[in-house]
């Protein structure tokens, strides 16, 4: 809730949060996502645990996703102004329509680079996963950011977007592991 002298029209000043902070959270839930991928849909239980690709996944997430995606937030809000429910749809088809197709490609081909796969293996596993992964995301993202851009100020989108992607994550790392 907004303090006083706060509201939707006119937000809160921002309160200093290092940047910093939000990749560590983003990394370490792409290392839970990962870790429960592991665990729960490939059972491999803790002795066949693969903890560098764990630690990996929390790499991409500490370099990738956490500064890509919190920067895309903040080049959206400064595309669309404003914190109506018309607002929260336009942001979240031009994030599910423009962004969402770029960055999961990226994050394929980075995963897959991290993995050693070759140049054309990597290019054949985009491929093999990249339509299937889209259509997922579909199904997941659009609820989620419209109530993410209507319902939450923009220095917490990204923490909110990494809880709701610990399932997302679990994908994710079981589709860009699996060879």
């Amino acid at each position: 809730r907004p303090s006083a002298g706060c509201s939707r029209a006119s937000p809160c000043p921002r309160a200093p949060r290092p940047p910093e902070r939000a990749l560590l959270v983003t990394g370490a839930l792409m290392g839970a996502g990962d870790a429960i991928a592991q665990q729960l849909v490939e059972q491999r239980g803790l002795r066949g645990h693969h903890g560098t690709r764990t630690l990996k996944m929390m790499a991409v997430g500490f370099c990738f996703v956490g500064p890509v995606v919190g920067g895309w937030y903040k080049i959206l809000d400064r595309l669309i102004l404003g914190a109506t429910k018309v607002v929260a749809v336009k942001k979240m088809v031009l994030d599910q329509g423009a962004f969402a197709p770029c960055f999961l490609g990226c994050f394929l081909a980075i995963t897959g680079a991290m993995n050693g796969l070759s140049a054309k293996e990597n290019w054949s596993k985009i491929q093999q996963d990249y339509t299937d992964a889209l259509l997922t995301n579909y199904c997941i993202w659009p609820p989620v950011q419209i109530a993410n851009f209507y319902f939450v100020p923009l220095k917490h989108r990204l923490a909110v977007v990494q809880c709701v992607a610990i399932v997302w994550n679990c994908y994710l790392s079981w589709k860009a592991n699996r060879m």
